[in-house]
């Protein structure tokens, strides 16, 4: 039996009483849907979409997915399944100009788009959700903190005419905090959860058969964790002697996180140098825990590449520290000398179960947390006659290791999918948001502490027939922690999701409209934001305190909130870097001749993210952007502090009588301007001391030919300076 629909495609839907259930749910009221992979929640949202464009003739229906891939295949679904045309489904990514959004949105029926996209689009104003009658939020558990689910679900329910939300997951957390915060961010009234055990269910699912194999750590790893360990406990005795509360049993990085947060958190108060010793024991610790669940839990290739990364980062304390550890240089050879002889026996279970398979007609997913034991992996799966193994990763690169580019991704999968490989050997960004055909067989390399990814890789297997999951431990090792862990919180989720859907959420109404668009448009005070500050939460704060953001690439500042003020900002660390990097006065200068009044807004405590860099030169670029360039320096507490700031400057100028006007082209540098430049370049100059240097020697070749003595005769410049200008000046260009 098929679904009939005016809109639906005769023959393509089979009516499922359980998808019919939750429908009905979903016509009435805001619906989180609970359900595993493949059991058809996209056919929920398809069904739906059908139901409110007959309803509400005009209207759209806007579907959010985390990823390009995963927008694409849901536009397909909409094709394949409703009675629409080809034109008026579109596909909204960032790869699509702003201009063709727009113009596709307004003959659009159907918009399957990626968060960020619409997030921007609405800042912009470049098309209004009034119209929306559904709005669909896929892999619905990311809204939480700063994902902009929740301010897009804020703005539809303040917008829409006929609003209706329908949110989907796997799993939305084992978390009840979590859970709620999803529940409140996305506006639902009511929660519908499915689960294999369902009589409604049952009869669609295939059998997944779990299975635990249990692998003992090899005796050769077992002097490495002794030294690791003992190593660890060190610093947290140090730890324990400075005051820091530390627990005396097995220290977890959660616990690790919080400590440092903590720490932090005096540090803010007051700056005492045990504080400094704290953090940087910390982060030993940090990268002693790491290494030891590289040890027990993937081998000593992966141990290795972890070490090598150590060494070539030579800016942290506490790397510095470990490197220069009698006991870490020894584990360090040693983990060397037995890489080439010493297996993990995870890789030799792994083998063994793989070459069992019959792979010609079937296939499998080894999924792993880190990319060094995916290289290692498909090299020895390769070895194996019948297995065709290839790497699948993240987009972004690594060291010498290249990611995978979004388009490199579908066209592995493809190739997996047509039986040119046979196994997949993936990160996790094989758990959700991309099209990748059922499987036979998954393999979990290590347990994982997370229910919601543990959920979407079982999920990859027992769709069209029955499957198989393995999951590999290491016997008493953290993966006996992380797999207790991940089944305690898998438990915990379905009791609060059960509860919830028993007692049907309480019947709420969305929050009401506060303020309909048009009325916020006329009644709002309009700045211009610079495009790549659209990515910081600011300009969705602005909007909420009735400021309206108009996107413009800005060539001086970040926002313009007059034709006298405009506002650069810089968070605390990319403060620091401004200055090492000398960006900071070239920036402030530019500022300083476009605007009457530049601001800068110093997001955060620069002082506590001055690594490589003295508290006294930060203190000093502040004091010299406040007194000598006259730009006044405002420290925010966050991005909310920040765009309150903003606001409040904002409605001044406006109260005023002033209104935006941009005047950031770059202008082209005046003589005395190109002389500053050149002499800001030498060692210890900035653009202050340039302008003392000139002043003294009245030209650049005057500050060249001067003296080491004839240069320290100019206040800011001591020996040391001194002679590194005349070492820099004199020195043959090699």
């Amino acid at each position: 039996m098929h679904v009939e629909h005016p809109l639906i495609r005769e023959g393509t839907v089979e009516a499922r009483l359980y998808q019919q259930a939750v429908l009905a749910t979903a016509a009435e009221a805001n619906t989180l849907v609970v359900m595993p992979t493949a059991l058809g929640k996209t056919l929920i949202a398809v069904l739906l979409a059908a139901q409110r464009l007959q309803k509400y003739p005009g209207s759209r229906v806007l579907m959010l997915a985390p990823t390009k891939p995963l927008v694409v295949q849901h536009a397909k679904s909409f094709l394949r399944f409703m009675k629409v045309e080809e034109e008026q489904v579109a596909s909204f990514t960032g790869s699509m100009p702003p201009a063709r959004r727009a113009e596709a949105w307004s003959r659009a029926r159907v918009v399957c788009a990626t968060p960020q996209v619409v997030h921007n689009d609405v800042i912009a104003g470049r098309y209004s959700l009034r119209d929306v009658s559904l709005l669909v939020f896929d892999e619905a558990h990311r809204a939480v903190g700063n994902y902009p689910y929740a301010f897009i679900a804020e703005r539809y329910v303040q917008e829409a005419e006929h609003p209706r939300i329908l949110a989907l997951t796997a799993s939305p957390g084992g978390e009840e905090e979590r859970i709620d915060e999803v529940v409140e961010n996305l506006h639902i009234q009511r929660v519908e959860v499915r689960t294999e055990r369902d009589p409604d269910v049952r009869p669609y699912i295939r059998e997944v058969r779990v299975e635990w194999v249990r692998v003992p750590l090899p005796p050769q790893f077992a002097d490495l964790k002794k030294t690791l360990e003992h190593m660890l406990e060190k610093r947290l005795r140090r730890l324990r002697e400075l005051g820091i509360r530390v627990p005396e049993r097995r220290v977890s990085k959660r616990e690790l996180l919080e400590l440092r947060a903590s720490v932090q958190g005096r540090l803010a108060r007051e700056q005492r140098r045990e504080y400094f010793t704290a953090l940087s024991l910390i982060a030993g610790c940090m990268n002693l825990l790491h290494a030891l669940e590289l040890l027990e839990t993937q081998g000593l290739e992966t141990l290795l590449g972890y070490f090598e990364r150590i060494q070539k980062e030579t800016r942290s304390k506490a790397r510095k520290e470990l490197l220069e550890d009698p006991e870490f240089i020894r584990v360090m050879r040693k983990c060397a000398n037995l890489a080439e002889e010493v297996h993990h026996p995870k890789l030799e279970k792994l083998l063994e179960i793989l070459s069992q398979e019959e792979l010609e007609s079937r296939r499998a997913i080894v999924f792993t947390q880190y990319r060094d034991t995916v290289r290692k992996l498909v090299e020895e799966l390769n070895r194996v006659p019948g297995i065709r193994a290839v790497r699948f990763v993240g987009q972004a690169s690594r060291d010498s290791e290249k990611g995978l580019s979004q388009r490199e991704q579908v066209e592995v999968l493809e190739r997996f999918r047509s039986g040119e490989f046979n196994v997949l050997v993936a990160t996790s960004v094989a758990e959700e948001g991309l099209d990748i055909p059922s499987v036979d067989l998954v393999v979990f390399y290590e347990p994982i502490p997370s229910e919601i990814r543990a959920i979407q890789r079982r999920g990859r297997t027992g769709r069209a027939k029955a499957g198989r999951v393995v999951v590999l431990i290491t016997s008493g090792t953290r993966d006996e922690a992380f797999y207790w862990s991940s089944k305690h919180r898998e438990r915990k989720m379905r009791g609060i999701l059960s509860g919830m859907q028993d007692a049907r959420v309480e019947e709420r109404e969305p929050r009401g409209k506060e303020q309909r668009l048009e009325e916020f448009l006329e009644s709002s005070l309009r700045i211009t934001i610079d495009t790549r500050e659209l990515s910081s939460g600011i300009a969705r704060e602005l909007l909420r305190l009735g400021i309206m953001p108009e996107p413009k690439r800005l060539e001086v500042g970040d926002y313009v909130l007059s034709s006298r003020l405009c506002v650069e900002r810089k968070t605390a660390e990319d403060f620091v870097r401004s200055i090492m990097d000398r960006r900071l006065f070239e920036q402030a200068m530019m500022l300083r001749r476009s605007y009457a009044k530049p601001v800068i807004i110093l997001e955060g405590d620069p002082l506590r993210s001055a690594h490589g860099l003295s508290q006294n030169a930060v203190r000093g670029a502040i004091a010299a952007l406040s007194i000598d360039l006259g730009i006044p320096v405002l420290i925010t507490k966050d991005e909310a502090d920040s765009a309150a700031m903003i606001a409040a400057m904002a409605r001044r100028e406006h109260s005023e009588g002033r209104y935006v006007e941009l005047r950031g082209e770059k202008p082209a540098r005046s003589l005395r301007e190109m002389q500053e430049f050149i002499v800001a370049g030498l060692p210890g100059v900035n653009t202050v001391l340039a302008r003392r240097l000139l002043e003294h020697f009245g030209s650049v070749a005057g500050v060249f030919a001067a003296s080491e003595e004839e240069l320290m005769q100019v206040q800011g410049i001591g020996e040391k300076t001194a002679g590194e200008i005349r070492r820099v000046i004199d020195a043959m260009y090699t």
